[in-house]
């Protein structure tokens, strides 16, 4: 009794030890149960487990307590399980409570203790993605009690740019949802789930809460606040109270005013002060007719009655409260962040379409006879862009503290609008896919992002952004805001019929063009750079045959 005293007081020394894989338990099981091995043979096993994760500081105080805790071949198992166990139960707050690296989920594993519950794993709400700092749970795929295997969908997630699947990692059941269909705002690394490795131990999570800094364990109660050392009361002299003095109610009768009660009557009505007008009645009290007498000379009708003012309080507002979305509220934050620490800049020029637009109607009607889809002006400029960007590979960078970063890849993020909020799907190597290709994949992300199911690789590893108000909205010009960390954003605007000189003296035509702004983040792209990659941009628009050399 007094050895096993001893292995559970070393074991209580033993704090904040790493994670433990999943392997170790079946080690402690095999270390045991099997009495043909030697119990030198067991302990190095747990050792060769812990020596590949642990701290240097954590495997020397483990090693420790194998050292003293080494039982002979010929010991019982009962007294080997009763050891193990009391070791396991010390350890169930510290060794056994850590967060586990799967992915991008954050997994807790609980073990029995002091709260009776069996071992378990808290999932918490993952980072979908890497401006994701709360998430909505948009429906549930399993319910409680279904059996989970790696690679299932447990739930979809609304992050704050798409609707993402998360996937078990592990095996087990699911036995608590925590967050269920429809919670919002919950942060990531909440808990939303309880699992179990055993069927059996699903009934002892029916009534389960988590604890609010989301351990297992049940919250230990927080000691009570000390109470502060008594002070003496210091007591004030009672000060005797002063004599009461009753006073008169009536003023002195020098100030005193004698007015008849209809006088009275009269002058409250018109809100004339006695004090102002000068009695004739007896004693000089105000009669009646005094009253009369000074209305008239204000040449206000006695009969007339008073008019109170009329309330002008205005109406109440009608209004309608509309929820934030979650791509609205990163979008806000986003777009805050560029305006406030990025130096932008505009420039504008106008561009001539005409010839844009003679070869998009006749790649349409081959596209057309092929089956393919139809060609937007859009899609011309995207291709053009990447082209300028190629051309001008200044633009296609990014600022950071301590090098500017340029890219090597030209994927243009093209702006999309839906009723939730505004999405930036992304064209990857727009310079090298053709424009069949780059209409394609422009109309199958437009779709997604308006049904709200873009995933991460969808939207993510941009280095330029076009938005195009011009052909769907008509607006002539407008200047974007620069989407960070890129360093630059065009502006498409709407194609406008202009006069232009013609081939005579005094001759004039008529030519289309469109104007567009390119907004630049001076710390990267100088104003010298700008125009060039807007004269590139230019080129390629006004000649788009030199686009598919």
């Amino acid at each position: 009794m007094a050895y096993a005293s001893h292995v559970i007081n070393h074991c209580r020394k033993i704090k904040n030890v790493s994670s433990v894989l999943r392997q170790e338990h079946a080690i402690w099981v095999r270390w045991i149960s099997h009495d043909a091995h030697s119990s030198v043979r067991k302990r190095e096993d747990v050792k060769k487990v812990y020596r590949q994760g642990y701290e240097p500081m954590e495997r020397e105080r483990i090693s420790e307590f194998l050292t003293r805790t080494t039982v002979s071949t010929g010991s019982s198992k009962n007294n080997l399980s009763r050891i193990t166990m009391k070791f396991r139960n010390s350890m169930a707050g510290s060794l056994f409570n850590r967060e586990l690296p799967c992915s991008q989920l954050h997994l807790r594993r609980g073990f029995a203790s002091d709260s009776g519950l069996p071992p378990h794993q808290e999932i918490g709400m993952p980072s979908l993605s890497p401006t994701m700092t709360e998430g909505n749970i948009a429906k549930w795929l399993k319910k409680e009690g279904d059996k989970i295997t790696p690679g299932e969908v447990l739930c979809e997630v609304e992050t704050d740019k798409a609707t993402v699947e998360m996937e078990c990692m592990e095996e087990g059941y699911l036995a608590k949802i925590i967050k269920w269909d429809g919670s919002k705002d919950i942060k990531v690394g909440e808990i939303i789930a309880i699992t179990v490795e055993d069927e059996e131990d699903i009934a002892q999570f029916k009534d389960y809460s988590p604890s609010p800094s989301g351990a297992s364990a049940p919250a230990q109660k927080e000691p009570e606040a000390p109470i502060p050392p008594k002070q003496e009361a210091v007591e004030k002299p009672v000060s005797s109270p002063e004599p009461t003095i009753s006073k008169s109610s009536s003023p002195p009768s020098e100030d005193r005013i004698f007015a008849s009660p209809l006088a009275k009557k009269l002058a409250e009505d018109h809100n004339v002060p006695l004090s102002n007008i000068k009695g004739t009645g007896p004693d000089g009290s105000i009669v009646k007719a005094d009253i009369e007498d000074y209305l008239a000379s204000r040449g206000k009708e006695v009969s007339a009655p008073t008019h109170k003012p009329k309330d002008t309080t205005p109406a109440a507002l009608d209004y309608v409260d509309i929820p934030h979305t979650q791509i609205r509220k990163v979008t806000a934050s986003r777009l805050l962040f560029s305006k406030q620490t990025i130096p932008h800049y505009y420039l504008t020029v106008d561009t001539c379409v005409d010839k844009l637009v003679d070869l998009r109607s006749e790649l349409n009607s081959i596209q057309e006879a092929s089956g393919g889809k139809r060609l937007s002006v859009n899609d011309l400029v995207i291709k053009a862009a990447a082209l300028a960007l190629k051309k001008v590979p200044q633009c296609n960078s990014s600022w950071t503290d301590d090098y500017i970063r340029q890219y090597n890849n030209v994927n243009i993020n093209v702006a999309v609008q839906t009723d939730n909020g505004l999405y930036v799907p992304v064209i990857r190597d727009a310079d090298k896919k053709g424009l069949s290709k780059i209409a394609e994949e422009v109309k199958l992300l437009a779709q997604k992002a308006k049904e709200n199911s873009l995933k991460p690789e969808d939207y993510e590893g941009g280095t330029f952004t076009v938005s195009n108000l011009g052909g769907p909205f008509g607006i002539k010009q407008f200047c974007a805001i620069i989407n960070p960390p890129q360093a630059g954003i065009l502006a498409i605007g709407s194609a406008e019929k202009k006069v232009v000189p013609g081939s005579g003296s005094e001759q004039f035509e008529f030519a289309n063009f469109m104007s567009v702004t390119l907004s630049c983040d001076h710390r990267v792209i100088d104003g010298a750079i700008g125009a060039e990659w807007l004269k590139a941009f230019k080129g390629y628009i006004e000649n788009p045959e030199t686009m598919l050399l």
